[in-house]
């Protein structure tokens, strides 16, 4: 069972639409207890950094997700989700992530040579940096759809895979049992899904 984490910031419904699709057994929860039996859980989200780390707080589920990640079950944070993985964002201010993964969230637009659109929005190819088993069942230069104008910076061990936009961009990362899709697998047709039926196997070992 996957559990989608709702604190009230993110595209519930489509990624449950999109696990259902290949027969993904999955709940959408807010429950600490539900979420903690979970096989493995999605961290969705969109919107601003600082919004949804409010929303995580409010909600009381930090320490919850904390507690889940120490059992070394997989979790899978998306767009936003995925930036929230990291310890800290510099969109419209300066706040603290969740410290998952060294790093930091900066936006695009100071790092860009040629007069490129921000945000970065739209399908762009995938370029594999390093081996991982989220990308048994697709191929390198893949399309898959982007929506976002900030985008993580950090040493680069944690990058599965990236794109480029001028800038090399991490788009699929992975550290620990923690994993992140900077775009959204739920809106990427045929490759998106196979990348979710690839974290879905996760839970099998």
């Amino acid at each position: 069972m996957i559990v989608i984490i709702d604190y009230s910031v993110g595209n519930l419904f489509s990624v449950k639409n999109a696990l259902s699709k290949i027969g993904i057994e999955n709940k959408i929860s807010s429950d600490k207890d539900e979420i903690m039996k979970a096989d493995a859980l999605i961290l969705p989200g969109v919107g601003a950094f600082r919004d949804a780390m409010n929303s995580l707080e409010n909600s009381g589920l930090i320490p919850t997700i904390k507690e889940f990640i120490k059992t070394g079950k997989p979790l899978l944070g998306i767009c936003l989700g995925m930036q929230l993985l990291y310890e800290k964002s510099y969109e419209y201010g300066e706040y603290e992530g969740l410290g998952f993964i060294k790093g930091e969230i900066c936006p695009m637009k100071p790092d860009l040579v040629q007069d490129l659109k921000v945000p970065h929005m739209g399908w762009n190819n995938l370029r594999f940096n390093k081996n991982n088993e989220v990308l048994k069942y697709i191929n390198e230069d893949d399309y898959v759809y982007f929506v976002h104008s900030f985008y993580a910076k950090s040493n680069w061990d944690e990058v599965v895979a990236y794109v480029d936009y001028d800038v090399k961009i991490p788009a699929i990362v992975n550290s620990g049992n923690v994993y992140g899709m900077q775009f959204h697998p739920e809106k990427s047709g045929d490759v998106g899904l196979n990348l979710l039926k690839a974290y879905g196997e996760l839970i099998k070992k």
